[in-house]
């Protein structure tokens, strides 16, 4: 018997499974996924094909000596076997077709390569101990799937999940029966309509007869009655407060289901909304059916997990689950990424409705290729996409940056669901923008913003966040939020605030954040502070004021700290100064003012491709590796440092104790402060930080971590250490 896996079972007895049996269960699945878009086929070639390297003696006395069945075993040369499929396709199948599986044929463990090493590797000849197999009698006929030069990576790319996915499942079947028999989910999406259904009659039964609640119910009823439209490309916009979140679900499962999709992925930019979403979601759909995968979540690995649990830390490797809440990072990445546990998820996107939260917030850096991509998956795929948000950006279209040359070729059509004469910024309105005309210093500031009882300041850097938190008089509740807090402190503080907020008393409540409190904090004040920024950002923070609308106009005031410093160089000045281009005579709130703004922003933007995936793989020569290389969306040159707080150090010290594992990882990065180069460098030479396990490091001294403002970089303590 050729083997294909194998395992001491509990019993002392080796389980084995063939490579015939293997080959045939990966085949069936993979052909089942890759049906979904027309290529079936394909996926049983690759399944058929892709481990007949293991006949070779060499892996074959591999896997004896590494599973521990004969220690003793001498291996005979190179044992790698994903190249192997790769040769016999090129053998068997014409050129045209057999490019379509090569890549993910050899790169199934590896992740796909670039062209060249692709090529170098397929000049290799057929191992003599490897027989041939009978592929001829499977018709490849290609579906008429109309692709363009932009489809073919991705094209390439579902096939190489479905391979991964079907691979991974497949051995999983064997390796481990009793967790392969958590996988799945068999709710039908009709199910979680009615569930819908029934939770909003609730909701608006118990609703008083406001303006609020008629515009919410009209948005409703729109989601409802544009749901029966074709798959494409659709924008639900709505000013805060307009219940978007329950509507676009509304929108995407009454689609679904008309068009016979089989999910629904919501991804979100910021986490705390995801959370926000996902908890709302869970409470009505139960959290069977709602997956939440981000970094911050925490399905654990120890004695005590549920099946429940253990199904959902499953799902997050493939997304076989109806509802998704994700992160954009997650989402795009993924979709541009050459690693096996990256693109396994892939297929499960195909026939499913896509929702974008919160739009305006796509990298323009990186917008020409996730629109191509978001395209591609709604003409090749079988995709809808549905934009959401408040302000939403210019996606539809062509429009140039800041050469002629430079260039985002946008969508073609995106339906809007909100008709332009509904004017909902006008109904709507609870909020008026008063921009300052000169620049202030952090005295100005804070002395403004102490004149207020219940205030909220918003500004861009820690620093400033730190400069006018301890400025203000400590009377009431003062927060301070920014990400020098670790995330633990930062939640606590949240929830804290969420508290004192909810207690009608006349208690004075004071809060400088840097942005982290912008959108997804379901906060409301009678008055908040912004300074300059990006009118999309504005008006975020015009979101956390008088949400409720429980006054009849409240103000938000935006101010420059130009007295104290410029704006940073980049992003954040270039968005502001988009900005200063508009009229001062536009009403703020409305769609126009959102589309002129972002065209004076595209307007100044050197690259709407900033990985230049144009170039990487919208060509012949496709390079997988250096495209997931390059396609980042979050660039992170910070280092994480664990801090003194909480229960940190009993976690450090299981850690010293006990090593690395995924769950201690998780509860540690609730205690971790991304440090930027500079303010590392400071501790670093102070002596401050010490690395406490492999390329981990903690600030261990409590007096470096303040309960008001988190990580210090500044103190007594520092100056004195530097002395010595």
């Amino acid at each position: 018997m050729i083997i294909s896996h194998l395992y001491l079972d509990s019993h002392g007895n080796w389980q084995y499974q063939s490579n015939e049996e293997h080959s045939l269960g990966v085949a069936v699945l993979c052909k089942r996924f890759a049906s979904e878009f027309g290529m079936g086929n394909f996926g049983e070639i690759m399944g058929l094909l892709h481990d007949k390297g293991k006949e070779q003696k060499s892996f074959q006395q591999h896997i004896v000596k590494a599973s521990g069945l004969d220690q003793s075993m001498h291996v005979d040369g190179d044992f790698n076997h994903a190249y192997v499929g790769a040769l016999l396709a090129k053998k068997y199948m014409p050129d045209n077709k057999f490019m379509l599986i090569a890549n993910c044929l050899m790169g199934h463990h590896r992740g796909l390569y670039d062209d060249g090493e692709l090529k170098e590797v397929l000049k290799k000849p057929i191992p003599v101990d490897v027989t041939d197999t009978d592929i001829n009698r499977i018709s490849l006929t290609l579906p008429d799937l109309s692709l363009k030069p932009k489809d073919i990576n991705h094209l390439l790319r579902l096939l190489y999940s479905c391979l991964v996915d079907a691979d991974y499942l497949d051995t999983e079947k064997f390796m481990q029966p009793e967790l392969a028999k958590l996988r799945g989910n068999t709710t039908i999406l009709k199910k979680l309509l009615s569930m819908l259904e029934a939770k909003l009659a609730s909701l608006k039964k118990m609703a008083a007869d406001t303006e609020v609640n008629r515009i919410r119910n009209y948005v409703q009823e729109q989601c409802r009655s544009t749901s029966d439209l074709a798959p494409g490309f659709y924008s639900l916009t709505v000013p805060t407060g307009g219940g978007k979140t329950l509507s676009s679900v509304l929108w995407a499962l009454r689609h679904a289901i008309k068009n016979g999709q089989k999910r629904i992925i919501i991804a979100i930019p910021y986490t705390s909304i995801i959370v926000q979403t996902a908890r709302t979601l869970k409470d009505i759909f139960g959290e069977e059916n709602v997956l939440e995968h981000h970094s911050n979540v925490n399905y654990t690995d120890n004695e005590t997990e549920s099946n429940q649990q253990r199904r959902m830390k499953l799902a997050t490797e493939n997304w076989d689950y109806p509802i998704i809440v994700t992160t954009n990072v997650q989402l795009f990445e993924s979709m541009f990424s050459n690693k096996p546990s990256s693109c396994r998820k892939l297929h499960n996107i195909v026939n499913s409705v896509l929702i974008l939260d919160e739009v305006q917030t796509l990298s323009i850096d990186y917008l020409q290729p996730i629109v191509d991509s978001l395209d591609t998956f709604k003409r090749i795929f079988g995709c809808s996409v549905l934009f959401t948000t408040a302000s939403q950006p210019i996606l539809e279209g062509r429009h140039r940056g800041i050469h002629e040359n430079i260039i985002f070729e946008g969508l073609s059509k995106i339906h809007e669901i909100i008709p332009t004469e509904a004017r909902l910024h006008e109904k709507l309105r609870r909020v008026r923008l008063r921009i300052d005309e000169i620049s202030s210093t952090y005295d100005e500031i804070a002395k403004r913003i102490a004149q207020f009882n219940r205030v909220l300041c918003i500004v861009n850097t820690r620093q400033d966040a730190k400069e006018i938190y301890e400025r203000l008089p400590k009377e009431g509740i003062c927060i301070h939020l920014s990400k020098m807090m670790c995330p633990a402190h930062i939640n606590k503080s949240i929830q804290m605030l969420k508290k004192a907020l909810a207690n009608p008393s006349n208690v004075v409540i004071r809060i400088v954040s840097t942005q982290l409190i912008e959108a997804g904090v379901d906060i409301d004040f009678p008055v908040v502070f912004r300074q300059e920024t990006g009118l999309d950002s504005i008006l975020q923070a015009a979101g956390r004021c008088n949400r409720e609308g429980k006054l009849d106009i409240s103000t938000t005031y935006v101010f420059s700290l130009a007295g104290e410093h410029p704006l940073p160089k980049g992003f954040l000045t270039q968005v502001n100064n988009a900005r200063l281009a508009l009229s001062r005579n536009l009403d703020w709130f409305s769609p126009s003012a959102m589309t002129q703004y972002f065209e004076q922003l595209f307007y100044r933007c050197e690259s709407f491709d900033k990985a230049d995936i144009k170039e990487l793989l919208y060509k012949a020569q496709l390079q997988f590796e250096t495209a997931a290389h390059e396609f980042k969306l979050i660039e992170d040159n910070t280092k994480s440092v664990i801090i003194n707080w909480g229960e940190s150090m009993d976690l450090v010290h299981l850690l010293t104790q006990n090593g690395i594992s995924y769950p201690l990882m998780k509860k540690l990065a609730q205690y971790s402060v991304n440090l930027r180069p500079y303010d590392y460098k400071k501790l670093e030479e102070a002596g401050c930080v010490e690395e406490i396990f492999n390329g981990i490091y903690c600030v261990k001294s409590p007096s470096f971590y303040s309960d008001k403002i988190g990580l210090v970089t500044d103190n007594e303590w520092l100056e004195e250490i530097l002395i010595k």
